[in-house]
């Protein structure tokens, strides 16, 4: 994602939540493109980070905002290239309090089509989860780099596996996590700590595969699926 603002340019922990946040897509209601594209050769992403407050002179400047401020999460939004230029080249029809109520609002319809909500009992968010861990799963059984098609060169494997890894793992992932985040007053002392294992690993996982990290990081933590047993 592109972005390069000195001491506004925010980090990398930042840059995995806006794009985690914004579901790959455009945060732009009237835009929502989608921000992975799909060649024959490759797979790219086209996602632009915006500031909401102007790092340079503007419309929507902030002489008493910190550039270092300008920088973090609450100050961001994800976009496609062309809104991105939009808002920047026309910052006196896109005011900072349009702009931020695009953010909620492409947050919140995308917590309803994750349907995040509170329940009563851990049976309720058991059922929810082990289908999306199961899925998680399969995938890595059948396309995952443990399997023997990581021997064979000319195999189409490891591209199916990297694909599916960021259309269905990682928002797989997200929704498991806002959903336990949801109901994390049904976690007992155990099962928290297995929590914030799985929190850490969904981020370098991410770090890895949508920023091109190139430390591992933490492993996928299995006893989380045994959480509100």
């Amino acid at each position: 994602m592109a972005c390069s603002r000195g001491k506004a340019n925010p980090n990398n922990f930042t840059k995995i939540k806006l794009f985690a946040n914004s579901g790959g897509y455009c945060q732009n209601p009237e835009c929502n493109e989608p921000l992975f594209k799909t060649f024959s050769s490759k797979e790219i992403h086209i996602a632009e980070i915006a500031h909401i407050i102007s790092v340079n002179e503007g419309a929507r400047k902030n002489s008493v905002m910190k550039s270092v401020d300008k920088g973090n999460y609450n100050n961001l939004i994800l976009l496609c290239p062309t809104c991105h230029t939009v808002i920047d080249k026309n910052e006196e029809d896109f005011p900072e309090s349009l702009i931020l109520q695009w953010k909620v609002n492409h947050e919140e319809n995308l917590a309803k089509v994750f349907s995040v909500k509170k329940f009563d009992n851990r049976e309720a968010v058991k059922q929810i989860i082990d289908p999306l861990f199961l899925e998680n799963k399969t995938i890595f059984d059948v396309y995952g780099p443990e399997t023997e098609e990581r021997f064979n060169p000319e195999s189409e494997m490891p591209e199916l596996w990297l694909n599916k890894i960021r259309t269905i793992i990682i928002p797989n992932n997200r929704k498991i996590l806002n959903i336990i985040e949801a109901n994390y007053h049904l976690l007992n002392d155990n099962e928290k700590e297995k929590f914030q294992n799985f929190k850490q690993h969904i981020n370098d996982f991410e770090a890895k595969h949508i920023f091109n990290s190139t430390t591992t990081g933490i492993r996928f933590p299995k006893e989380i699926v045994s959480i509100y047993v």
